[in-house]
C-alpha cells in the first residue's frame, strides 16, 4: 500500500510470507522488486518502509541485502504476551535522490510517535 504525506508518501510492506517449500528461489526478492517498482513508477513514493521484529535476525538480514537499512526502533511495537519492539527498515526510491528518508533516528521512538 501506499501511504504519508510530502517527503513521508511511500509504500509500505504489510507481509511478505512465502512457503517452506518454496524458500531460497528468490520470491521474496521477486515480490519486494515488484512493490518497489510500483512505488517508485505509479506512486511516485519516495521510499518503502516495512516493520520486522527486532529478534528476527534472518528476516533483517534477507532485508538488508535486498538495500533495506533500519532507519529506527519502535519500542514495544509487537504487543501481547511477548510484547516485542519492531526495526522500521526503508529503501530509498529514486525520487529521494538524496536518500534523506533513509537517515536513522538516534534514538528509539514509541508507536503513538509513528506518523500514520
Amino acid at each position: 500500500k501506499s501511504e504519508g504525506s510530502g517527503e513521508l508518501w511511500h509504500g509500505h510492506v504489510s507481509a511478505v510470507t512465502v512457503a517452506p517449500l518454496y524458500r531460497r528461489l528468490g520470491l521474496a526478492r521477486s515480490l519486494m522488486e515488484d512493490l518497489e517498482g510500483t512505488s517508485a513508477n505509479v506512486y511516485n513514493a519516495y521510499f518503502v518502509d516495512l516493520f520486522v521484529r527486532a529478534s528476527n535476525s534472518l528476516a533483517i538480514s534477507m532485508y538488508e541485502k535486498f538495500g533495506y537499512v533500519t532507519y529506527r526502533r519502535v519500542l514495544g511495537y509487537y504487543s501481547g504476551d511477548d510484547s516485542e519492539d519492531a526495526l522500521d527498515m526503508r529503501k530509498a526510491l529514486p525520487r529521494d535522490k538524496h536518500k534523506k528518508s533513509m537517515v536513522p533516528l538516534d534514538k528509539p521512538v514509541l508507536p503513538q510517535d509513528l506518523e500514520w
